[in-house]
């Protein structure tokens, strides 16, 4: 599996060709495989932040219909092809099974754009505390 790690920022944006928060989507890893995601910006989130599991009846069936939306969506605005991009951000507590089941996720659920970063926010942190 082909893995990309940027050395920037800004992911979204620089990935995105600007205006990231539309087709942004940010899956947080915690302990106890703990999952949180959302899209957008979490200040004004286009989708709530959300738990889920792993697997087909989990974070997978969100996977697919996000992204089927944004390829609706782009298709509209006459740009086809261009799908959501995600964003996994794995905490020090989280596991190395999780992030390769969400690597994994993202071959099936067909996710061509997707980086790992590990700047978590406080806000993120906090959100993966609540849970």
């Amino acid at each position: 599996m082909a893995l990309s790690l940027p050395d920037y920022g800004n992911i979204a944006c620089k990935w995105t060709g600007g205006c990231g928060e539309n087709r942004s989507y940010t899956i947080l890893l915690g302990d106890d495989n703990k999952l949180v995601s959302y899209m957008g910006l979490l200040e004004v989130p286009k989708v709530a932040p959300k738990k889920f599991g792993y697997g087909k009846d989990g974070i997978r069936q969100e996977l697919l219909k996000q992204n089927k939306n944004m390829l609706n969506y782009s298709a509209q605005l006459g740009r086809p092809g261009r799908g959501m991009v995600v964003i996994i951000k794995p905490s020090k507590k989280s596991n190395f099974k999780n992030l390769v089941d969400i690597l994994d996720e993202m071959a099936i659920a067909d996710i061509s754009t997707y980086a790992i970063v590990n700047d978590f926010t406080p806000e993120e942190s906090k959100l993966l505390a609540l849970e």
